[in-house]
């Protein structure tokens, strides 16, 4: 029983590699990092809010291209807009489009993103500390979700106020914040990788099935996904 359980437990977790690495095409590199100093506080001096974007797999897909994940912030920019606020988005890259890049990439995962989200964590301070009035919100899909709910652990109590986490698919593995402040979205209970449907995931390993039949695919046209953080962002905005 505990050798079925073991080898349940290990094809979970290398089908939901797969799903989080494999599937997604390995994008040309990208120079939209999050900078540092004053080249990111003139960047970000004219905007209401800052989205910081992670893309799901590697966590180095430029916006324009993350099919998956740039309707959502797009749709959390006009949003922001119909609610009275600037908006400016700031993509942030976990890896390197490189070999080494890669095995950083997997140390990272498989160590729940501890270092870059710490990283992370202490840019978002520095922004929240020259600018108070400002408002941050840090989203991601998938693994950039798993790395949104690590980086929101790091956040400080000074600073919990004007940051705020949209966080989709978060593998169901996470330990999740618990925190009025951070959205966590699982296509209403259907992505079995977030919500931890085990039979689903093994089945699923053999039958090769695609992100939108596991639920894994978020739309910001579907009730799930839109009106649900629109709602979040108009009880924190307004």
């Amino acid at each position: 029983m505990k050798l079925t359980k073991l080898f349940i437990l290990t094809s979970v977790i290398l089908g939901s590699l797969f799903f989080l690495f494999g599937l997604e095409v390995w994008p040309e590199p990208s120079t939209n990092i999050l900078m540092e100093g004053q080249e990111l506080l003139d960047l970000v001096a004219e905007s209401d809010v800052i989205i910081i974007f992670n893309s799901g797999g590697w966590g180095n897909t430029p916006l324009e291209k993350a099919e998956d994940f740039a309707p959502i912030i797009e749709g959390i920019e006009k949003s922001l807009k119909d609610f009275g606020y600037s908006s400016l988005v700031i993509p942030y890259t976990r890896t390197k489009d490189d070999f080494f890049g890669k095995i950083t990439g997997v140390r990272d995962f498989l160590s729940s993103f501890k270092s870059s989200s710490e990283v992370l964590a202490e840019k978002v301070e520095f922004l929240t500390k020259n600018f108070p009035d400002k408002k941050i919100i840090v989203a991601g899909l998938s693994a950039g979700g798993a790395f949104v709910n690590e980086t929101m652990k790091n956040i400080s109590e000074e600073t919990q106020d004007s940051v705020y986490g949209i966080a989709a698919g978060t593998p169901f593995w996470h330990e999740k914040v618990e925190s009025e402040n951070i959205l966590y979205l699982d296509n209403n209970g259907r992505d079995i990788l977030a919500v931890g449907d085990i039979k689903s995931l093994v089945f699923s390993l053999f039958s090769r099935t695609d992100q939108i039949t596991i639920g894994h695919w978020y739309s910001w046209d579907s009730p799930e996904v839109g009106s649900q953080i629109v709602t979040f962002l108009k009880n924190k905005f307004r």
